[in-house]
């Protein structure tokens, strides 16, 4: 039941004697052998388990060949867990932060490892995900999410995170200029969206702190009450801005019994009990009190986003920077977020 960690895939390896020696050093206790595995999943920022005689930490990277400045800073995720850990239970501790690129290749972090479930593109082995039992997981996401967005910025220290003003506006422009930097195959869709989102830019009413990539692949869950949540992962994207940003990616991630096969392996959402996209939008205005009239500009937004996420990530594939398998189709799954946002266009509902 417990997520576990993987042989480590080809040209991912770490250099463990350096690793070694460098721990050693820093982290008081650490001695003796050690064992690197890694966690097969996720597409970005790559994660391995590093397990001593006494203890298992956890060991954040950027993926080999990622332009690294530009969206795999480390230090910054580092510095958001350690902002949030005395305010925000959900996240694992840090540990420490290694700015020195000759140990590994690249910047990383440490970070305690929470042990738990974590529910990705398959059932977890000795687990029954029944109807009851995927509502009251899909309940509590999705009040975590809107926990996270009502929170006191200022109290947790975090109300300088970012620049709030403009934000909505930046990301849409952002985003679109990703997506044409990293395009491989022409896809008609994600054009046309990237013209309706310019045209049809809410205003902005909210400032919230952002996970941007809110999802149950990046929740811990609690092995002996799987609807209660132990962890929050991965805060590379996270800042402050405006959270229906958030929340539109999140509904994005949501695949539903009815959406194409393509969006189907990044969630488990699709599974019978679960709260469908416009359940999860209705229980999250009431848990946070705002105002979705613009929802469907949101959910379109976090439908490209994706797509533009899955690209570069693919655009990275077809450069040969990565070998690993799994990218070789992920253009599929491109096409099918630019159809989503495009068919919620057309429909004005998500």
């Amino acid at each position: 039941m417990i997520d576990q960690p993987r042989d480590i895939r080809e040209g991912e390896e770490l250099d463990v004697v350096k690793l070694k020696e460098y721990l050693s050093n820093q982290i008081e206790g650490f001695n003796g052998a050690i064992e690197v595995s890694q966690f097969p999943s996720g597409f970005s920022n790559l994660t391995y388990l590093i397990k001593t005689e006494k203890e298992e930490y956890v060991l954040r990277r950027p993926p080999f060949g990622a332009n690294i400045k530009s969206g795999h800073d480390m230090g910054r995720e580092f510095k958001v867990l350690s902002l949030l850990k005395p305010n925000y239970a959900n996240v694992p501790k840090p540990i420490l932060f290694c700015e020195d690129e000759s140990i590994l290749g690249a910047e990383f972090y440490i970070m305690e490892r929470v042990k738990g479930v974590i529910l990705r593109g398959k059932p977890p082995k000795g687990i029954h995900l029944s109807e009851e039992l995927m509502k009251s997981i899909s309940e509590a996401c999705i009040d975590n999410l809107a926990a996270l967005h009502t929170m006191d910025l200022k109290e947790v220290g975090l109300s300088e995170f970012g620049k709030p003003d403009g934000y909505t506006d930046r990301q849409v422009e952002g985003w679109i200029k990703r997506y044409y930097k990293s395009e491989t195959d022409k896809i008609a869709a994600m054009d046309e969206v990237a013209n309706w989102m310019k045209s049809n830019m809410p205003v902005q009413n909210h400032i919230s702190f952002l996970h941007n990539d809110y999802k149950y692949d990046n929740l811990v869950l609690n092995p002996e009450k799987l609807s209660e949540i132990t962890a929050v992962l991965d805060w590379e994207m996270s800042t402050v801005g405006n959270p229906l940003m958030d929340l539109g990616t999140s509904l994005a991630y949501w695949a539903q019994a009815d959406d194409a096969d393509a969006l189907k392996p990044f969630s488990l959402t699709w599974l019978p009990g679960n709260l469908n996209r416009s359940e999860f939008v209705d229980r999250y205005a009431t848990q946070t009190g705002f105002d979705l009239t613009d929802k469907v500009f949101y959910y379109v937004f976090g439908a490209f986003k994706i797509g533009v996420i899955i690209q570069q990530i693919y655009a990275r594939y077809k450069k040969g920077l990565t070998n690993d398998p799994r990218f070789a189709q992920l253009i599929y799954a491109v096409m099918a977020c630019a159809e989503n946002a495009r068919k919620a266009i057309d429909r004005d509902k998500i």
